[in-house]
């Protein structure tokens, strides 16, 4: 991108992502001169399975069985970029929009992209894990903020907004 902001959202199934990904077109994008904007959509996959012809239980796992994973693997990532498709086209806006689509745990595919892509700022929605669960889990947002070069913005659904702001800056 030649100039301007390159703002990426990372987005996934859920709907704290779709949240965010609206959240930013309300509060990062309006208004702005839609040359001076890049938005970066990023999904991530989870890795693949590596696969054996036999599976854990001894039976023989078929080319069948690896093709409906992988169709569903597809099918899932054009769900979902449907879905933000369908969250930024209500914003009628003119900013280019790029739609990215990475492989493998999703903190460090999300912080190895907007580092390469020179993001000037990553938003992300959380899941309102609390304190057990995110211990337990782990917190992708909590990993990114810590591990990119850029501001940070974890914005929070508000079903899942319990007397806090709908967004911190990490």
């Amino acid at each position: 991108m030649e100039s301007g902001r390159k703002i990426v959202v990372a987005i996934d199934e859920s709907e704290e992502s779709m949240y965010a990904l609206s959240w930013c077109l309300d509060n990062l994008v309006p208004d702005q001169d839609p040359r001076s904007v890049m938005l970066v959509l990023l999904y991530v996959k989870p890795p693949p399975p590596n696969y054996s012809s036999l599976d854990v239980s001894g039976y023989l796992f078929g080319n069948d069985v690896v093709k409906a994973m992988e169709e569903y693997s597809r099918e899932l990532v054009d769900s979902v970029m449907s879905r933000a498709d369908a969250v930024y086209r209500k914003y009628n806006t003119k900013i280019r929009v790029e739609k990215r689509v990475g492989s493998g745990e999703a903190k460090d595919v999300i912080c190895w992209t907007v580092d390469r892509l020179g993001a000037d700022i990553l938003v992300m929605g959380t899941h309102g894990y609390g304190f057990f669960q995110r211990a337990l889990l782990g917190s992708v947002s909590d990993y990114c903020a810590k591990n990119v070069k850029c501001p940070v913005v974890v914005v929070k659904h508000p079903k899942n907004n319990r007397d806090q702001p709908t967004s911190a800056m990490a």
